[in-house]
């Protein structure tokens, strides 16, 4: 088998095209996630912090006479335990939707005529042969 139709073997495999969709998707939802943090979230946690402050945004805490400016770490500190908080939240809801859907009792149809007809044939048959 060459390589070329054994990769395109391997590419065109359900499971592959379904990781593809998977990362394209969680790349548009980590942008989304990102968007809610950075740009809703967090200034409406910040704000009131950097106005006691006298600050306009978290980059503007350095260490006096270096370049090391840890109000960026303090920032994307905030920024990864809101992002880990709103996935959370996000997927505590899939979850809970999820299990909704599956409580729903599946009915099981009543079986057909031809198929109580051959349980009682079948049956008949055992009981002829003990």
């Amino acid at each position: 088998m060459s390589y070329i139709s054994e990769f395109k073997q391997f590419a065109l495999r359900g499971n592959v095209i379904d990781l593809a969709v998977g990362v394209v998707i969680g790349a548009a939802f980590g942008k989304i996630v990102s968007s809610l943090v950075d740009d809703i979230i967090t200034p409406a946690v910040l704000t009131p912090a950097l106005k006691a402050a006298k600050l306009a945004d978290l980059g503007q805490l350095v260490v006096p006479g270096t370049a090391i400016k840890y109000g960026n770490f303090i920032s994307e500190i905030i920024s990864f335990f809101l992002v880990a908080v709103v996935l959370f939240i996000l997927i505590k809801a899939i979850n809970a939707a999820k299990k909704k859907q599956d409580q729903v009792p599946v009915s099981v149809p009543p079986p057909t005529k031809t198929e109580i007809l051959l349980s009682e044939i079948r049956d008949a048959l055992k009981e002829s042969r003990k």
